[in-house]
């Protein structure tokens, strides 16, 4: 490869812990909805589909436009505080731009929330692109958010590699034709993972620079 590969990371559990605060905005939108707050682990287990999935798994169908409303009513008062880079995002971000890599992230989370706790973090700047699901755009595991964040940044799909840590972004990667790192990040088994048979399975975040500097190019 002639330049070093353009990476796309996805946003929870990747490179943030969002789960309280995600927790946080679905016990309000559930409360108001007459329904007991959901457990950390279910959680966990609900998130990464985009929004509007969340709450239809969380409130029913019928009641999924109300509870997305309610959720982004208190989502932004809790998004920055009780959102916290995983250990040693920071510093991965900073080795991959000292070493030329693009980067852009592509989340089920609104890009404008993707922002604002990427703003707060310190971390926004590292970023050729922000992108979530819109009224143009589907969620993961589509791939259309990828293509457009790869074309944004003149790159090529074998050129690519998508860092996540769920099967969505397994799925998602491979539907545009890109490799994937997969990084355990609590809301899935590394088994789980594994059987996938990802590009690479990391340990930590951390170890992501040494893949890439051996990353030859998606065949």
């Amino acid at each position: 490869m002639s330049r070093p590969p353009f990476v796309v990371f996805d946003l929870d559990g990747t490179l943030i812990d969002g789960y309280a605060a995600i927790g946080d905005a679905l016990a309000y939108a559930m409360a108001r909805l007459g329904e007991p707050a959901p457990t950390p682990d279910a959680v966990r287990a609900m998130v990464g589909h985009g929004l509007e999935r969340l709450l239809e798994k969380a409130v029913g169908p019928e009641r999924a436009a109300e509870g997305v409303r309610l959720f982004r009513q208190r989502y932004p008062e809790v998004a920055v505080e009780r959102s916290h880079l995983v250990p040693g995002a920071r510093e991965t971000l900073e080795a991959l731009e000292a070493s030329g890599h693009a980067m852009a992230l592509a989340s089920n989370k609104p890009a404008r929330f993707s922002r604002l706790i990427l703003d707060a973090k310190g971390v926004a700047r590292h970023f050729t692109g922000i992108g979530g699901p819109d009224d143009a755009t589907p969620p993961k595991p589509d791939p259309a958010m990828l293509r457009r964040l790869i074309a944004g940044a003149g790159a090529r799909s074998e050129e690519t590699v998508v860092v996540g840590d769920m099967e969505v972004d397994f799925e998602f990667a491979r539907a545009a034709g890109c490799a994937v790192a997969l990084v355990p990040g609590g809301s899935r088994p590394r088994e789980a993972l594994e059987a996938l048979a990802p590009d690479a399975l990391l340990e930590r975040i951390t170890d992501l620079p040494a893949y890439l500097a051996g990353f030859a190019g998606r065949k």
